[in-house]
């Protein structure tokens, strides 16, 4: 949902606040990159090759590699509702998208994943991606005033 910036005031203080918006925004999708990549790592790292029963996916998570995974995840999730709270989805999804190109090295570098010559022309594709869209656009809607938000209601023609 768009959000309203009050466009009210010196422009002084309108570049101050754009300013802490920026580094708010920043720091908050740097904690939806680190947690994401981090919980990932745990999780696959504390993971058994296999396992014989269903049942068994429960015993692993009280494994402390699993449980940290698991508790970084849940940390990506709630940074990532809170960014998409004030930021555009337009802005956050291509911005934490480097996380794929992290997660990728975690793998090659830590895990000693064998990473062919497609994935990673993949992965320069998402860094060019990533670097032109955090360039180009801003992280947070500005809504007209006489725009008013539309429900789901009023979109269907209700």
């Amino acid at each position: 949902m768009p959000v309203a910036t009050d466009v009210s005031g010196p422009p002084a203080a309108r570049t101050g606040e754009t300013s802490r918006l920026r580094i708010k925004t920043w720091a908050c999708a740097a904690v939806v990159v680190a947690s994401n990549v981090t919980g990932n790592f745990f999780l696959k790292s504390g993971m058994p090759a296999q396992l014989p029963r269903a049942l068994d996916y429960i015993s692993v998570l009280f494994r402390p590699t699993v449980s940290l995974g698991v508790v970084l995840l849940i940390l990506w999730m709630a940074s990532r509702m809170a960014l998409l709270s004030w930021a555009d989805l337009s802005y956050v999804l291509p911005v934490t998208s480097v996380g794929y190109v992290l997660v990728a090295l975690a793998g090659k570098i830590l895990l000693h994943e064998q990473i062919s010559t497609r994935r990673w022309a993949g992965i320069i594709l998402i860094m060019a991606g990533v670097a032109l869209v955090s360039g180009t656009t801003h992280p947070q809607t500005v809504k007209a005033d006489d725009e008013k938000p539309k429900t789901m209601g009023a979109a269907a023609g209700q």
